[in-house]
């Protein structure tokens, strides 16, 4: 039986992260849907709950934080695999990442190789 095709929310401010992103995603086997901020990720996520967020910290409305709390309050929102992907690197905001439910962490600039191998952690590949 052939398996579905598993979908990744990548929600940041830049247009550019979401295009490398996606790329990557897609050559995974991923379906991509985007959110430029937390706002509109969780409006996407309550319309349908991704397989995996990709998700970065710092953005306008809503940041990553905060989206991710929410999320995790929501009817499915523990579903998704959350990779937080930003360029916050102390260990207090990376634990405090993980500590609202974050599944992984990926430091920014990435690449396809280092998606791969976290996504895989992450028990998505």
């Amino acid at each position: 039986m052939e398996q579905a095709v598993k979908t990744c929310l990548v929600v940041d401010d830049s247009r550019v992260i979401r295009k490398v992103a996606r790329r990557v995603l897609e050559d995974i086997g991923f379906d991509i849907a985007e959110a430029s901020d937390g706002m509109e990720a969780l409006a996407w996520c309550r319309a349908a709950m991704p397989d995996a967020v990709l998700l970065d910290w710092n953005m306008p409305v809503m940041n990553g934080l905060e989206f991710l709390r929410l999320l995790r309050r929501e009817r499915d929102g523990k579903t998704p695999k959350v990779i937080f992907c930003t360029v916050e690197n102390s260990v207090d905001r990376i634990r405090e990442a993980l500590d609202a439910g974050a599944d992984e962490y990926i430091m920014k600039p990435f690449d396809g190789d280092i998606i791969q191998a976290k996504f895989a952690q992450a028990g998505l590949l």
